[in-house]
């Protein structure tokens, strides 16, 4: 009976394209991995920022006090972005803004920056999640053509030999098989993650969308 079967074995039989398929599902499993563990962490510090400023910031008793709020806290999240943009629209400290305000009044105003605040969230909160995509959809499809050309390439190599019996075609094909078990080792951790993050980046957003909300409210009536 052969020794050494195994993964190992595996990669030492393995031509330039089964390598290559190999080398491929690697790299999405590091950068899948990589995101993973960022996207996390960067969650869960905004997380943190955005119910610090939060709670600071329903404490206020007037648009003073929430610039003074504002001015105090620099730590850059998207709650504060999005009030630092409000009370700048109220002030009519950007450029350009007497122009607008007079073509649709502040109100109108106030909408637009807030939506395009809520819009530039959105964006940087997909930011990687294609990658996760694309690792959970095409690995399985990646490992299993690698696993049709390791059990192509096994059989060319039986056939060469003329030793067809069972103890000889087990082994590579076993061995091709593999491949398939990295792809799906490689899709399921990606799979997981992006359902994970898109549910996380939905109630985020309709969070984000609920401030903004209040903050209309309260820098409309707030400035009459």
């Amino acid at each position: 009976m052969e020794q050494g079967l195994g993964f190992s074995h595996f990669i030492s039989q393995c031509d330039a394209m089964g390598k290559g398929v190999l080398a491929l599902l690697l790299v999405l499993s590091i950068a899948s991995w990589y995101l993973i563990v960022i996207k996390a962490i960067s969650n869960m510090w905004a997380r943190r920022k955005a119910n610090l400023f939060l709670e600071q910031f329903w404490k206020v008793a007037s648009l003073q006090e929430m610039q003074e709020t504002l001015d105090s806290n620099r730590d850059g999240n998207a709650f504060s972005e999005l009030a630092r943009q409000a009370l700048s629209v109220s002030k009519g400290d950007q450029r350009g803004v007497e122009k607008l305000l007079a073509a649709g009044g502040m109100s109108e105003y106030l909408t637009r920056v807030l939506r395009n605040g809520i819009d530039q969230e959105a964006a940087n909160v997909e930011h990687g999640l294609t990658v996760l995509a694309s690792a959970g959809s095409a690995a399985p499809f990646i490992g299993l053509f690698g696993t049709v050309w390791g059990i192509y390439h096994a059989l060319v190599q039986i056939g060469m030999s003329g030793q067809g019996t069972l103890d000889k075609v087990a082994g590579p094909v076993g061995e091709a098989l593999i491949m398939t078990a990295v792809g799906l080792a490689v899709a399921i951790p990606a799979v997981l993650a992006y359902n994970a993050f898109t549910r996380r980046n939905r109630i985020w957003l309709a969070k984000l969308d609920n401030f903004a909300h209040d903050l209309y409210v309260l820098v409309t009536v707030g400035g009459k």
